[in-house]
């Protein structure tokens, strides 16, 4: 059974950081690219940072310089670190996995106030 379980949201404050956990179970997680995506309140969910299989990462032009994608293949875990973070970083972050098949995760909730 595949599980994407994500970790570590919670509530900040403007310019404070956080950092999001993906663990995975059921997939060849060494192989799979991961992506973090984040859905505000009525807004499509958009793209934020990807690391590939091989470790090479992107990122969305709105986290750039702020935000840190990696990972430890030996914990099947993905990790966005966050730090700056604004009012308009809220929203529910999901991670997910791509190697054959796309999975997701269920999301956790990131809120930064101001």
């Amino acid at each position: 059974q595949v599980q994407l379980a994500e970790s570590g949201g919670g509530l900040v404050q403007a310019g404070g950081s956080l950092r999001l956990s993906c663990t995975a179970s059921g997939i060849s997680f060494a192989l799979s690219g991961v992506g973090w995506y984040r859905q505000a309140p009525g807004q499509q969910r958009d793209f934020v940072a990807s690391i590939t299989s091989g470790g090479q990462t992107i990122y969305a032009d709105s986290v750039k310089g702020r935000f840190t994608i990696s990972r430890d293949n030996v914990k099947n875990t993905a990790y966005l670190e966050m730090n700056s973070l604004k009012p308009e970083d809220t929203g529910v972050y999901f991670c997910r996995s791509n190697f054959r098949n796309i999975y997701w995760g269920q999301g956790t909730q990131v809120t930064v106030s101001s």
